[in-house]
């Protein structure tokens, strides 16, 4: 039985020059490959079954199991080009040349390759964070060794190419905290009380539910505009990505006071005076 078995796996299928192909080989790159997808399987569970526990960041736990899926992988490819008889060592010395030539004609593509990496090693844009690119709010569903996919306010997805994040200015909303101040700005015609415009916008905040640290919830009277006092009003929310819905339900809580206490909101005026010619 163990005689048949192996001259099966020693039975050649290919041959070519030295390099010959058997049933072993074949059978022992499936076994890599399905050790490889069995050992990553069993990584990620104990990472995100880990994070429940721990209350680890999903970012984090996120960054580092592809960090450690891309090693596990470079390790697996070794392997399959030893099952080869192909040495990876002279391979990559052989095709230096070639490597540097190749390079210089996917500049961008290392670059991207290599912002990956530092962002998944340096975990400074995690899952799930919002970020402000190129005058666009993105919500940072995965990132990958070349490319980041996130998802904008008009929920449309975006791909992002690494090094955009890693070499351009980026608002990261969500890095500090999970919350972030945000402001509106709205005149009332000059003659109003400024005590009840004041307490009037800070009980419109106060109403939605959105709103998190009520109690630094602050209107401020902000100028003395040309045909309007103008007014600001400040309050935290985690709802960051959908913050214009909150905004807009915010402005509805404030027309709709205003309107009740008889509050005007100004727009402007011009006066034409036609001078007659005698």
């Amino acid at each position: 039985m163990l005689e048949t078995i192996s001259k099966i796996l020693e039975f050649e299928l290919i041959s070519i020059d030295n390099h010959k192909i058997r049933v072993f080989t074949l059978v022992s790159i499936l076994l890599i490959y399905v050790l490889t997808k069995l050992s990553l399987y069993l990584i990620k569970k104990a990472l995100f079954r880990k994070q429940k526990f721990i209350k680890t960041d999903t970012g984090n736990t996120y960054a580092l199991f592809q960090i450690i899926k891309y090693v596990i992988w470079v390790m697996a490819i070794g392997l399959i080009l030893e099952s080869f008889n192909i040495k990876v060592t002279v391979l990559i010395a052989g095709s230096a040349a070639l490597l540097v030539g190749v390079g210089l004609g996917l500049q961008q593509t290392f670059n991207d390759v290599i912002s990956g990496i530092i962002l998944l090693s340096e975990r400074s844009i995690k899952i799930d964070d919002v970020l402000e690119i190129d005058d666009d709010v993105v919500k940072i569903q995965s990132i990958g060794l070349r490319t980041s996919k996130g998802l904008n306010r008009d929920d449309i997805s975006i791909i992002i190419p690494n090094s955009l994040i890693t070499t351009n200015k980026v608002i990261n909303w969500s890095h500090q905290s999970k919350k972030t101040r945000f402001r509106i700005d709205i005149g009332v015609a000059y003659g109003s009380d400024v005590d009840l415009i004041i307490k009037t916008l800070e009980e419109s905040a106060f109403e939605h539910p959105d709103i998190d640290e009520r109690e630094s919830i602050e209107a401020r009277l902000l100028n003395f505009g040309n045909s309007s006092l103008d007014f600001q009003l400040l309050f935290f929310s985690k709802n960051i990505f959908r913050i214009g819905k909150v905004k807009s339900d915010i402005r509805r809580i404030i027309n709709r006071k205003f309107t009740e206490k008889n509050i005007t909101i100004p727009f402007p005026q011009m006066d034409v005076h036609f001078k007659k010619e005698i």
